[in-house]
């Protein structure tokens, strides 16, 4: 649980991010560096330039993300400070707070397998750090707790909307579409740019 004084509670990094996180990024991140760098085409240079940079926003933003980003809740409402920015939502803003199970095979060894979202009326969906189940012991537990006290900061209890729900169910479809229309894009350009590379 945060640090709590009656509704003020601060959900800060707590527990060390697990020692398989960086295993599994490390040998990622090796693995391809290696086979990129031993490779006798021209990309060797650009790609030792590319991973210098990536590992650069690695190192800056990892520590980053995990001693200044954090979750405030308030009678106020909500805020939620990431690596380099933050936003606060009002209690009447807010449609709901819920904890989701996250899709993939790397769920709980490179990233937590549940974490926590905020909704708000018009259907978008805010992701609300260090509420995880690597950093709460019982996340769904916390999250009843804080939405039966923010009742009456609310000034209503937590209704289901449908057209609220629908707006959610469109905005998750459209996020789908496009993060497979985004990674058939770089799929299509790092090959075209092996090809030219190569071809050259």
């Amino acid at each position: 649980m945060g640090e709590t004084t009656g509704m003020e509670r601060v959900y800060r990094r707590r527990r060390r991010l697990p020692k398989r996180y960086f295993l599994v990024a490390g040998a990622v991140m090796g693995g391809a560096f290696l086979r990129l760098y031993t490779d006798d085409t021209g990309l060797r240079g650009w790609g030792t330039l590319g991973f210098g940079l990536l590992f650069l926003v690695i190192l800056v933003m990892v520590p980053l993300n995990q001693f200044r980003a954090h979750t405030r809740i308030t009678a106020q409402g909500v805020t939620a400070q990431w690596a380099l920015r933050a936003r606060t939502w009002a209690w009447r803003e807010v449609y709901g707070i819920r904890v989701e199970r996250v899709p993939g095979g790397g769920s709980g060894v490179t990233y937590p397998d549940w974490v926590v979202f905020l909704y708000d009326f018009d259907g978008r969906r805010f992701p609300l750090p260090q509420l995880n189940n690597w950093q709460l012991d019982d996340p769904y537990a916390e999250i009843t707790d804080i939405c039966l006290t923010a009742v009456p900061y609310r000034g209503a209890d937590w209704e289901f909307r449908p057209a609220v729900e629908e707006q959610i169910v469109r905005r998750i479809a459209r996020r789908k579409t496009w993060s497979v229309v985004v990674g058939v894009a770089v799929a299509v350009a790092m090959v075209a740019a092996v090809i030219a590379v190569v071809t050259l």
